[in-house]
Parts: C-alpha cells; sequence; structure tokens
C-alpha cells in the first residue's frame, strides 16, 4: 500500500514539472512574439517614413540616406530575430533609423514629429551645443547643433565602438571608420578633444580618451545588432582607418 502511494506521489509531481514547463514554454512563446511585434512595429514606422519623405536639401538627403540604410539593416536583423534581445536590438536599430528621419525633417523646416525614446549611450555621449570649427592635423572639422550648408551630416548620438559621439550635425561622418571596423584611429582622442573640450553638453574629453584605441564594446544598439546576428553593415570604407591625417575621403559604401 505504501508503495502505492509513493508511485502516485511521484507520478503527480512528475505532472506538475511537466505541465509547469510547458507553461514556462508557452510564456517564453508568447514573450518572443510579443517582442517580434514590437520590433516590426518600430520596423514598419521607419520604413513608412523612409518612402514618403523626399529630401530637398543636402543634410536632408543625408539623413534620409542614413535613414534608409538603418531600415535596411533593421529588415535584415528583424529575419534572423529568435530571441527578446535579437528585437531589442532591431527596435534601436529602427529607432536610430527615425532619429535621422527626424533629423532630416528638421533640415526641411519641417515638423519633426512626437519625441523617441532615448537611444542607448545617447544621453552618456551628450550633444552638440554650439558651432565649432577646428583644424586637427591640417584636416578641417566642424560640428553644429543645426543643419548648415557646412554641418549635413547628422548622428544621433551614442557610443561607437566604446567611444562617445554626440548628436549634431558635421561637416563629414568622422565616426564611421570606427563604425566599419570597430576600431578608432590613434588620432581620434585629438580630433574629439578639439571638437568637444569645454563644450556644455557634449561628453568630456576624457570619457573618449579613457577607452583603449581598439574600443571594447559598447557600441549603439545597431552596432551591436549588426554583429550579433553575423551581419555586416556593408560597408567598403574610403578612409584612412590609422588616425585622422588629413586623407579622409568619407567615401562610405554603405
Amino acid at each position: 500500500m505504501e508503495f502505492l502511494v509513493v508511485v502516485v506521489l511521484l507520478a503527480l509531481v512528475a505532472a506538475g514539472v511537466v505541465f509547469w514547463m510547458r507553461n514556462q514554454g508557452a510564456a517564453r512563446e508568447r514573450e518572443l512574439a510579443d517582442a517580434k511585434a514590437e520590433a516590426r512595429r518600430w520596423v514598419e514606422r521607419l520604413g513608412g517614413q523612409v518612402m514618403n519623405l523626399v529630401g530637398t536639401t543636402d543634410a536632408a538627403k543625408q539623413a534620409l540616406a542614413d535613414a534608409s540604410e538603418r531600415y535596411t539593416a533593421a529588415g535584415s536583423q528583424m529575419e534572423q530575430a529568435n530571441t527578446k534581445q535579437q528585437c531589442q536590438l532591431v527596435v534601436q536599430t529602427a529607432m536610430e533609423g527615425l532619429y535621422y528621419v527626424r533629423a532630416a525633417r528638421i533640415a526641411m523646416d519641417m515638423d519633426p514629429g512626437p519625441e523617441l525614446p532615448g537611444l542607448a549611450g545617447q544621453r552618456q555621449a551628450g550633444q552638440v551645443s554650439e558651432e565649432r570649427t577646428v583644424s586637427v592635423q591640417g584636416h578641417q572639422y566642424s560640428a553644429s547643433p543645426q543643419p548648415t550648408s557646412t554641418t549635413p551630416h547628422y548622428y544621433p548620438g551614442g557610443m561607437v565602438s566604446g567611444r562617445p559621439v554626440p548628436q549634431g550635425w558635421y561637416s563629414e561622418p568622422w565616426w564611421k571608420p570606427a563604425l566599419v571596423a570597430g576600431a578608432w584611429g590613434v588620432g581620434s582622442a585629438l580630433l574629439f578633444g578639439a571638437l568637444f573640450s569645454g563644450m556644455a553638453g557634449a561628453a568630456a574629453a576624457a570619457s573618449f580618451a579613457d577607452v583603449p584605441a581598439g574600443g571594447d564594446g559598447g557600441d549603439t544598439g545597431a552596432d551591436a545588432g549588426d554583429q550579433d546576428f553575423g551581419g555586416d553593415a556593408g560597408g567598403d570604407a574610403g578612409a584612412d582607418f590609422g588616425g585622422f591625417d588629413g586623407g579622409f575621403d568619407g567615401g562610405f559604401d554603405w
């Protein structure tokens, strides 16, 4: 009789464990489905903006080109997303694209639309708060809080290969060699210090120099997404990754 009771108890315990595991599996599937739906919503929102806007200024055209690149990257990531974390990276990539769309609308004197959630590392990187032009190793670089004829390149702000790039408009995308290669050149800290030293709102020059030149992670959501999905942003950087020596081409084929 006691043996029968033990067998029944063991059977009940086993049934309870199986029931619990099935519930956990179903809950994970629901969470993943919800995460995919949320990521898809952001990608579709970005796609609608990219398809319906036409740039009328150089700054707007450049920003929309960057938004289109983010849309393509987010779509590729969405196809491969199989975890909540990967879906979150898709959201970050799409949201970056929406920041570029917002910048394009500002450049065309249009209503920028509703505020967007903050990006990973954006607050830490800060933003350009004043117009500034500097000469570094014989080459001029400019930064501005607003689009101008000399600063048509926008960046939404965040961490690139572990180092901050403040939100703002620039004369050229000096951060893209690190974005493509995953490592900063030896002259990058000098450039950052010249552009942002003493600028209110931007990350301190010391925060840029604290990270080794090769970078150690801390990328934006989009960068991390490209790496985690085993993809490649598809860049053929026409630049000298060894440092900012005035030979920067800026010709990136995304």
